[in-house]
């Protein structure tokens, strides 16, 4: 009997497929299908490690409630990026989600006049409702399809508006469409984001060459190996809204692993272009997550 799961990224899931296709012991136990849940993004909300997917945190389907917790760490040539997050899934339908993103200048900041090891800290509360669709059935051509939104507020507005942000709070606001399929082992999402957030945020909102918000397009696709082991890559475009250093746009090439049905490991290589005039910031991100 065929059968395929998807798990995400950079922060990328693995999803089981068929339910005859998997054991009581395989996926652990009533629920949903093992990794279905997909994995933590950077801000917190279920689907990729860069970009949401028109998935629900938790293993809890459309009769209780469920959620994950996850610690994600970037290592750059200049940098540390980290983000720690939680997620409710509730009836497979709606998700609340919180992350706290520390991102670490190191010794750039002493050259950037912030001093070594300043930190940027940014909250990330967010909101998702699957409004139609599932990603593993109903017919091929009908993806799962959600629409959500991110408030983000730093905690560092003196430094951000003396950067040129012109906010140090704002909302982004997307919609995804997420579908696995199964005859190809192949699962496919995309997402527009409507937002002015300078460095997902960290640098605050909007600047002097913009200040209203935009549209990207964001997405991924991935292929699974095994039941438990998928590879991809994702991609996210960004706004550039400061005069003092270009934003370049996001990807990543990732590699999942489904320890169990309570807890995904994921490592990938990213390039997050250039960040506060500093070229080449690529590396490897890691992310651990639990969920029930």
């Amino acid at each position: 009997m065929f059968r395929c799961r998807h798990h995400l990224l950079i922060c990328v899931a693995a999803i089981a497929a068929s339910p005859a296709a998997a054991t009581a012991q395989e996926v652990g136990g009533p629920g949903k299908l093992l990794l279905t849940n997909g994995i933590s993004t950077v801000e917190g909300a279920a689907g990729g490690g860069l970009t949401p997917w028109a998935v629900i945190a938790g293993n809890a389907t459309k009769d209780g409630i469920g959620g994950q917790v996850s610690a994600t760490v970037v290592e750059l040539p200049d940098y540390r990026f980290s983000s720690f997050s939680a997620a409710v899934g509730a009836w497979d339908r709606i998700e609340v989600s919180y992350a706290r993103q520390v991102f670490d200048t190191n010794k750039v900041g002493g050259a950037l006049g912030l001093g070594n090891n300043f930190r940027f800290d940014q909250d990330v509360y967010a909101a998702k409702v699957r409004i139609a669709g599932d990603v593993v059935y109903g017919p091929n051509w009908m993806p799962a399809l959600a629409l959500g939104l991110q408030y983000k507020k730093s905690l560092d507005a003196a430094t951000v508006k003396a950067v040129g942000a012109s906010h140090d709070a704002g909302v982004d606001y997307y919609a995804s469409a997420t579908k696995l399929f199964l005859d190809w082992s192949v699962l496919a999402s995309i997402t527009v984001r409507a937002t002015k957030a300078n460095q997902n945020g960290l640098l605050g909102h909007g600047g002097t060459t913009g200040d209203d918000h935009r549209l990207q397009g964001e997405g991924s696709v991935a292929y699974q190996f095994s039941r438990r082991f998928v590879l991809g890559a994702e991609y996210r475009s960004k706004p550039s809204n400061l005069t003092i250093a270009r934003e370049d746009d996001w990807w990543d090439a990732f590699a999942a692993y489904g320890i169990n049905r309570h807890l995904t490991a994921t490592v990938a290589y990213t390039d997050l272009g250039s960040i506060a005039t500093f070229d080449r910031q690529r590396g490897l991100l890691l992310q651990l997550q639990g969920s029930f």
